[in-house]
């Protein structure tokens, strides 16, 4: 197995390469390693049935009370091209040894956060909503769980670990947690893909993204998605502005290089999924907002007006206290996609008083799962 090192946008998209960490390569966690296995016995040209896994996960959770009941709201603007929707996830996963370790969820019992039933409920999760992009932050279990699983659904997967990762801290990690992305090889096919370091004040950054450019195998049309997680906590607001002004930057200059030339890089839509750690009234947010890559937030489509993002993304008690804000988003190109559907979020009764993670849910971040379609060229 080979693996891309990708510097921040000094050599071209690929940098050099080298063979993986050795450590990488090892089986899958032993206690998927019957689900995987069973499934790829016979034929490995047949994938195994996503439904069938997704019931042998309900069965490995029958002890932990049920999953939210989440519902699509459809939009009206849905003057899509005549093709199925795209289907997109975003979430922060919560790292493994960062929920165990370092987080402090003072209400979460420690055995609710046990990796092996946490597992079964981010799987279930994207397997429930079957999105043919996921976007995940947070990811220390890539090599030996999702990337494997995943690819044995006919995902593809791309993912950039955090340089000086939290995760290495804690005693017993799985490796450092970074961002990753998986496409629906059946849906769409890679063009190109980089990893993205980013900077603040042209200084290097904890922070990554992961770009690929994709093109959809029903209407030949590209897409480039990227996946961010930007710098964490209070104070660091002007940290955060810096990086999501990065990316920014690099995702223009990256589109117009990619899909310039004649037709113009507007002729290629973006989305780009993140954890912002960053509240609406941030500069990050508003940069976003005002960027000439020209975006919006898919998630304001809950609003009555169309205007406001959902109360919350994240709800979460630790020892300084709790925390219920919106963190999240996916920023799409209005221009070039239109928003079919947006999954609710949850009720506070339905999060429940200890708030998140749980037994019913794995991560303190809900996931966000929006419908697009191309729409017509004009």
């Amino acid at each position: 197995m080979e693996e891309t090192i990708v510097y921040p946008m000094g050599g071209g998209l690929f940098g050099a390469r080298k063979q993986t960490d050795p450590d990488h390569e090892q089986h899958l966690d032993a206690d998927l390693e019957p689900v995987y296995f069973k499934e790829r016995q016979g034929t490995s040209l047949c994938p195994p049935d996503p439904l069938k896994l997704l019931r042998e996960c309900k069965e490995a959770l029958m002890d932990r009370p049920p999953r939210f009941q989440r519902t699509f709201i459809r939009c009206g603007d849905r003057d899509g091209a005549p093709s199925s929707s795209i289907r997109v996830m975003q979430w922060n996963i919560l790292a493994q040894a960062l929920g165990e370790g370092l987080d402090s969820f003072v209400c979460c019992p420690l055995e609710a956060l046990c990796w092996s039933q946490r597992k079964y409920l981010i799987l279930e999760e994207i397997l429930t909503y079957r999105p043919h992009i996921v976007c995940l932050q947070e990811v220390d279990h890539y090599y030996d769980t999702f990337q494997p699983i995943l690819a044995s659904l006919g995902y593809g997967g791309k993912f950039c670990p955090k340089p000086w990762s939290l995760c290495l801290d804690i005693d017993g990690n799985n490796g450092p947690d970074g961002c990753a992305l998986f496409y629906d090889q059946s849906r769409f096919e890679l063009l190109d893909g980089v990893n993205i370091h980013l900077t603040a004040r042209l200084m290097p950054t904890n922070q990554v993204a992961v770009v690929t450019l994709l093109r959809c195998r029903l209407s030949g049309r590209s897409v480039c998605v990227a996946v961010t997680h930007l710098k964490a906590r209070s104070g660091w607001e002007e940290i955060r502005s810096a990086q999501g002004s990065d990316l920014l930057r690099q995702l223009q200059n990256l589109i117009w290089e990619k899909c310039g030339g004649s037709t113009g890089p507007s002729d290629t839509p973006l989305l780009i999924c993140g954890d912002l750690n960053a509240v609406p009234t941030e500069e990050v947010y508003r940069n976003f907002a005002r960027s000439p890559l020209g975006l919006d937030s898919a998630y304001k489509k809950l609003s009555p007006d169309g205007l406001t993002e959902p109360e919350y993304t994240t709800w979460k008690i630790r020892d300084t206290g709790e925390c219920c804000s919106t963190l999240d988003y996916i920023w799409y190109t209005p221009q070039k996609l239109s928003v079919e559907a947006v999954l609710n979020m949850p009720s506070e009764e339905q999060i429940g008083p200890n708030r998140l993670p749980s037994y019913s849910y794995p991560s303190d971040h809900l996931s966000l799962v929006c419908d697009f379609a191309f729409k017509e060229k004009e």
